[in-house]
């Protein structure tokens, strides 16, 4: 059965963002566009989790944390523009499980809110490490380290994303606009030259250092990690 997930949230577009990214992370989403309405839902649905902004009409978020903590332990989760630590231990206060301050990059908001799940059912199991290894070349991407014939290079954090994304899935195409969905996010409206560049920039580091894989144009189509047969 899949898990609930009500999103409390006056900004459609960010509750579309949300929704968007969660039913392809395998959740049932139900959306609020009020206080009231949140803790209606609340109280009706019975989620498994509830993402509630603080800046809501009418009630804010911390009326309807207090008012949901009154009759659920449910994990919740405040989504706020406001990044003071008042603000923050406010929201932790009143019951809340996490706080993320907007603008929050969507692929961490998903990293907290299976990180609360697990911690609400009692789960301790480990998530999978994500590093690859090959030919004279180490991907570290929880610790964000990229390691070229045994020497830590330094890469801007979406390089080090890109090239994690590509050498997932060795051999497989993607195009750009692709890896602007896939490693940049449904928010970001940037043009796809961004992806040129970025290849650019990691070719200019990883060029020859091995024969058994490169980083590969697939003219017309996109990009690829592409591994040696030999």
């Amino acid at each position: 059965m899949k898990k609930k997930v009500l999103v409390v949230e006056d900004d459609g577009n960010i509750a579309e963002l949300l929704r968007l990214y969660l039913e392809k992370d395998g959740f049932e989403v139900f959306h609020a566009g009020d206080g009231a309405e949140g803790i209606h839902m609340a109280q009706t649905l019975s989620p498994d989790l509830i993402l509630l902004d603080i800046m809501l009409p009418a009630l804010d978020g911390w009326v309807v944390c207090s008012e949901i903590r009154k009759t659920s332990q449910v994990p919740i989760i405040m989504l706020t523009a406001k990044g003071e630590t008042f603000d923050k231990i406010s929201g932790l206060e009143m019951g809340a499980d996490d706080y993320v301050t907007k603008p929050f990059e969507v692929t961490e908001l998903m990293a907290r809110i299976h990180a609360v799940m697990r911690r609400g059912s009692g789960e301790t199991v480990q998530p999978a490490e994500r590093k690859l290894t090959f030919d004279k070349l180490v991907i570290n991407l929880d610790s964000y380290e990229l390691v070229v014939d045994g020497k830590r290079m330094e890469v801007p954090p979406k390089e080090m994303e890109l090239l994690y994304h590509l050498a997932s899935s060795p051999n497989r195409v993607f195009t750009r606009n692709q890896l602007l969905d896939e490693v940049w996010g449904f928010d970001y409206f940037g043009d796809s030259r961004t992806v040129d560049v970025h290849i650019k920039r990691l070719r200019e580091k990883l060029e020859g250092v091995s024969d058994k894989w490169s980083l590969k144009t697939v003219w017309g189509v996109g990009y690829k990690f592409e591994l040696s047969d030999s």
